[in-house]
C-alpha cells in the first residue's frame, strides 16, 4: 500500500490555507510553513503588545487543518466588533489566543502545538522562524521601507527587493526536516513580496527547498497586486520566486486556464487587480526560466467578491480544484514509466 502524499505548504495568508484545506482530503501529512512578519491591525496590535511573532496567518493554517470542537475553530476565527474600544474592534481572538498561550508556554512554537493540541489537526503547522522580526523592503527610487504593512501599501515606488530586519533569522525547529521528507512543495498563492517571499528570507527554508527531492510548485496568482506587481505578469512572478529561491529549485507553476466570469474580471480590475493571462509568449518566458508551466483550472469562479479586513481580495483559487492539480502532478511524477509506455 502506498503511504500517504507528504505536503508542506508555504506561504501564509489565505493561499496556503485554501492549499492546506484541499489536501487534506487526499493526505493526513500536510506541514503548513507560515509566514510571521505580518503588521496589519489587528495582528500588528498583538505583536507591540506582547512581543510575538505575527500569529494571523498561523491561526488561518489552524482553523483549516481542525477536526476538533468546532465552536473552538469559529472562535479561532471571530474578530471582536465594537465601537467602544478602538484596540478591540476587529481584533482576531485566536490573535489573542496564541498570545497568551505564548506567555503561558514561555514559546511561540510551543503555543502553535499547544493550539494544535486542542483543534486536533490533520496535519501539523510550523512557523517558518520564531524571530520576531519585521519584512524591509528598498524600493527602486532608493528608500527603504520597514514592516510589512508599508511593504504592500499602494503609490510607493516599485519594490526592488525585500529583506528581514534582524540578521541570522533561524528556521524554526521541525521545518526543514519537514522539507527535507516531503514528495510535495506547494508555494502560494499570495502576495509575491510579503507572503511568498518573505518565508523565502529565512536562509534554511529557502536552502532546503533549492535542494529538496520533492515535487516543487509554485501556485500562481491570478491578479496583479497593487502595491507589489502593479506592472508585473505570470512569468515575472515566477523570476521572483525563484530568485528568492537562490536561483533554481523551482519545478512547476500551476497557472490557471479557466477564465473567470467577466463580471469579475471587471470588478477586481475596476481596483488595480488585473486578471494575468497564460499566453502562449508568457509560458515561453517561463520555461526559458527552467520551470514547467502547467496549465489546469484552479479558480473559484462561483464566489463573490469579499470584504476582508483591510486586506486585498483577489480572483481566488479552489481549494479541491488545486488539490486536484496537485495530487495528478505528484501522482505523474511517480509514475514516469506510464508516460514512456
Amino acid at each position: 500500500m502506498n503511504e500517504p502524499l507528504r505536503a508542506v505548504c508555504v506561504g501564509g495568508g489565505l493561499g496556503a490555507p485554501t492549499v492546506m484545506a484541499g489536501l487534506r482530503t487526499h493526505t493526513p501529512d500536510i506541514t503548513g510553513l507560515i509566514a510571521v512578519t505580518d503588521s496589519g491591525r489587528s495582528t500588528g496590535k498583538v505583536r507591540i503588545a506582547l512581543d510575538v511573532p505575527a500569529p494571523g496567518d498561523i491561526r488561518n493554517a489552524l482553523i483549516v487543518l481542525a477536526e476538533g470542537d468546532p465552536v473552538l475553530a469559529r472562535l479561532m476565527a471571530h474578530r471582536f466588533d465594537t465601537e467602544k474600544s478602538e484596540e478591540l474592534n476587529g481584533m482576531a481572538f485566536g490573535n489573542l489566543f496564541l498570545a497568551a498561550l505564548t506567555q503561558q508556554e514561555g514559546s511561540f512554537l510551543r503555543a502553535v502545538e499547544e493550539a494544535s493540541r486542542l483543534l486536533k489537526l490533520r496535519g501539523r503547522v510550523l512557523p517558518v522562524t520564531l524571530y520576531n522580526t519585521h519584512l524591509c523592503a528598498e524600493l527602486a527610487d532608493g528608500s527603504v521601507v520597514e514592516e510589512e504593512v508599508n511593504v504592500r501599501a499602494v503609490g510607493k515606488a516599485p519594490i526592488e527587493r525585500i529583506f528581514l530586519k534582524d540578521d541570522n533569522v533561524s528556521a524554526t525547529p521541525g521545518s526543514v526536516e519537514a522539507i527535507e521528507a516531503a514528495d510535495l512543495i506547494t508555494l502560494g498563492p499570495g502576495s509575491l513580496f510579503t507572503t511568498v517571499c518573505a518565508c523565502l528570507l529565512v536562509p534554511e527554508i529557502a536552502r532546503a527547498i533549492a535542494n529538496a527531492q520533492a515535487l516543487v510548485v509554485y501556485v500562481a496568482n491570478t491578479t496583479r497586486q497593487p502595491g507589489q506587481t502593479d506592472s508585473f505578469d505570470l512569468s515575472d512572478h515566477v523570476r521572483v520566486v525563484q530568485d528568492y529561491l537562490g536561483g533554481s529549485g523551482l519545478d512547476v507553476v500551476l497557472i490557471n486556464d479557466d477564465t473567470p466570469p467577466e463580471h469579475l474580471r471587471r470588478h477586481y480590475a475596476e481596483r488595480g487587480l488585473e486578471y494575468m493571462e497564460p499566453t502562449a509568449l508568457e509560458l515561453e518566458r517561463i520555461r526559458a526560466l527552467g520551470v514547467r508551466p502547467v496549465k489546469a483550472p484552479v479558480i473559484d469562479k462561483w464566489s463573490g467578491p469579499r470584504d476582508l479586513w483591510l486586506k486585498q481580495d483577489t480572483i481566488r483559487h479552489d481549494a479541491e480544484r488545486v488539490a486536484r492539480a496537485l495530487v495528478g502532478l505528484v501522482d505523474e511524477r511517480r509514475r514516469p514509466q506510464l508516460r514512456a509506455l
